[in-house]
């Protein structure tokens, strides 16, 4: 195996937290759990409603995957992370799945905590293979 590459991707959304947008090996990109902060403005309060926050999210994990020269078509995972599970689960689903081609999702985890970063509502990691 070779040594991990780690990303810090240029123009991304700024870490809540000591780590790195991205960390490859062997080609296998493993993309850290991404909040609904707006690069642009990081400092500026979350959008409201889980939909609204599920965009940014995909957004946000949309610009780590192509500074890494990939797309939503090389996820092969995801791991979705839910404040109000219950409340928040379709809508969220609903957003989320329309960034995928259809018939072409990643396997996926789904579960519920009882908080995240910057009081988020949600928060999406990913797993992704170069071709």
């Amino acid at each position: 195996m070779s040594l991990p590459i780690h990303h810090m991707i240029g123009g991304g959304p700024r870490p809540v937290a000591p780590f790195s947008h991205a960390v490859e090996a062997d080609g296998w990109v493993f993309v850290t759990g991404q909040m609904p902060t707006d690069p642009d403005a990081p400092d500026a309060p979350l959008p409201g409603g889980i939909e609204a926050q599920t965009r940014r999210v995909m957004e946000n994990l949309r610009i780590v995957l192509s500074g890494v020269g990939l797309g939503f078509q090389n996820v092969v995972f995801a791991r979705v992370y839910l404040t109000d599970f219950q409340r928040d689960y379709v809508a969220m689903n609903v957003t989320y799945q329309s960034f995928f081609e259809p018939g072409k999702l990643p396997s996926r985890t789904c579960v519920g905590v009882t908080g995240l970063a910057v009081n988020a509502l949600v928060e999406i990691d990913l797993v992704a293979r170069r071709p």
